[in-house]
C-alpha cells in the first residue's frame, strides 16, 4: 500500500518542539525531586531514632534501668560485660545491630540525657558543629514531630 510523503512521520519542527517543551518541563520538575532525598534521609533517621528508643524502652523493661552511656547503644545488640551489667538481658539482644544515620554516621546516646531521661539523636545532614557541639539540625527522641 502507498502512503502519501505527508503523512509518514515526524517533520523537525514537530520534534524540535516536543524536545523544547519537554526541556522546560525538566527544568521545572527536576530542581523539585532533587529536594526529596534529603527529605527521605530525615525521614529515615526519625524512624530510626523512634526503633532504637523502642528497643532501649524494652531493654528497661528487662532490667530496670537504660544501658548506661558508657554502654552505649552497643548495649541493644550484645550484652554488656561493664558498668552495670544487666541480669535479665534478652538472650538474641534489642536489635540485630545498631544502625547508622542515614549521613553514615553513629547516632548518639546519653544518658542521662540534656532533653529528657535518655537522648538517642543524629547530627542531621551537616553533621556535628565545628566545636564537636550538636547542630541545629539535629534529629532526636525530643523532637521527632
Amino acid at each position: 500500500m502507498y502512503r502519501s510523503r505527508e503523512h509518514s512521520g515526524f517533520t523537525l519542527i514537530e520534534v524540535l518542539v516536543v524536545m523544547v517543551i519537554l526541556g522546560i518541563l525538566a527544568a521545572v520538575i527536576v530542581p523539585k525531586i532533587m529536594d526529596r532525598p534529603e527529605q527521605a534521609r530525615i525521614v529515615a533517621a526519625k524512624s530510626d531514632v523512634r526503633a532504637i528508643v523502642s528497643a532501649l524502652n524494652m531493654y528497661r523493661l528487662d532490667n530496670g534501668v537504660y544501658p548506661s552511656t558508657e554502654q552505649g547503644l552497643a548495649a541493644l545488640v550484645r550484652k554488656p560485660d561493664t558498668g552495670n551489667i544487666p541480669d535479665n538481658w534478652r538472650p538474641g539482644g534489642y536489635l540485630d545491630r545498631v544502625p547508622k544515620d542515614p549521613w553514615g554516621r553513629p547516632y548518639q546516646y546519653l544518658n542521662p540525657g540534656l532533653h529528657g531521661e535518655i537522648d538517642v539523636f543524629s547530627y542531621g545532614p551537616n553533621g556535628p558543629s565545628a566545636d564537636g557541639g550538636g547542630s541545629s539540625q539535629e534529629i532526636g527522641n525530643w523532637n521527632l514531630n
